[in-house]
């Protein structure tokens, strides 16, 4: 069996859990409501405040939708929770975050005109510029999924480069950094 597939997931108390008969997972919590299509070869079962996951064959593509179909839920568990946090670090001259009404994320990366990004309602945004410091964007959702994909479309505007490290990065994200052109004699 898979080793994360086989791990029983503890429902907290103020999570309500819901399995429809095609196997649509619903989670309510205090956060927010989060649903999920898992695949019908995969049981899940909840009993004594658990949830368990069992695959119906031996197939090789059974046993990998055994673990993710697990952690899936998993997640949608700990974020209706507690919530996810991603943080994003601006790092260039002259490189600005602003949050405009309606969820809308204006970035000044350094090109001849100024980036907008549409964000879904269930992402909070907020961008915070402190002089001498690099600005910082904070990503909040109890959607792992949607977070991780938000985060990656708003990194990919300005990746780090490997020369002087300018660019969108997450906060702690060691960068492999290149040495110059070496000066010839």
């Amino acid at each position: 069996m898979s080793r994360i597939g086989r791990l029983p997931i503890e429902i907290p108390s103020g999570v309500e859990i819901n399995i429809t008969e095609n196997n649509l997972v619903s989670v309510k919590g205090p956060l927010g409501e989060l649903k999920q299509q898992i695949t019908p070869e995969i049981e899940i079962e909840v009993k004594d405040n658990q949830i368990s996951f069992s695959r119906s064959a031996e197939t090789k593509r059974l046993k990998s939708l055994h673990g993710l179909s697990r952690s899936l839920v998993n997640n949608m568990v700990e974020g209706v929770l507690k919530g996810y946090e991603i943080k994003l670090e601006l790092v260039g001259v002259g490189y600005r975050a602003e949050v405009l009404p309606n969820n809308v994320l204006d970035l000044v990366l350094g090109y001849s005109h100024h980036t907008f990004l549409q964000l879904p309602p269930e992402v909070n945004v907020e961008a915070l510029s402190d002089k001498r410091s690099n600005p910082v964007i904070t990503l909040k959702s109890s959607d792992k999924q949607l977070i991780g994909h938000v985060a990656a479309k708003i990194r990919s505007f300005r990746k780090p480069e490997p020369y002087k490290g300018k660019g969108i990065k997450f906060v702690g994200e060691v960068l492999r950094r290149k040495a110059g052109k070496a000066a010839a004699k």
